[in-house]
């Protein structure tokens, strides 16, 4: 368990630079997962750019690791855009953490994903459809919301 943690530190120290590298806020890690949000405190007009560039980034940062058997890490990626409410609330260990639809839809985006892949909501494609590329869009069931289409983030379009 201890070499878990150990290389969970590894990988999570690797996307906090990466947070900082591209202006993001790191919200929190669960387990396994690591929240990150473009556009707050302070707004940011090209928050899906931003954050695109970001998860390739994490999807190629995450190949120089490796499981204690050898066997390369993959992980799950999910992207939403939209409106959030984001504060802060109780008395105790204080967290500035992010509530709302835009929130559940991300989860479901990542856990619904492909490993080694990048899932992208609609309204986040909308943002992105002219600067990188995406294979075909499917159908994903979101808990309370019925189908929404997602998009499988491939990588940057290449111009000229």
């Amino acid at each position: 368990m201890s070499e878990l943690v150990t290389l969970l530190n590894q990988i999570f120290s690797t996307f906090d630079d990466l947070t900082e590298k591209h202006g993001l806020e790191k919200i929190k890690t669960i387990g396994d997962s690591y929240m990150a949000v473009c556009g707050l405190p302070e707004p940011c007009a090209d928050h899906a750019l931003v954050v695109a560039a970001m998860a390739l980034e994490m999807r190629d940062a995450v190949n120089q690791f490796r499981r204690d058997t050898g066997e390369p890490i993959q992980l799950r990626i999910g992207i939403n855009s939209g409106a959030v409410v984001a504060g802060v609330i109780g008395m105790k260990k204080f967290v500035y953490d992010l509530w709302g639809d835009t929130v559940n839809v991300v989860h479901r985006m990542e856990t619904q994903g492909y490993a080694g892949q990048i899932q992208v909501s609609e309204a986040t494609y909308l943002h992105l459809q002219d600067s990188f590329q995406f294979a075909e869009p499917t159908d994903v069931a979101i808990k309370g919301k019925g189908l929404m289409r997602a998009y499988l983030l491939l990588g940057r379009k290449h111009n000229g």
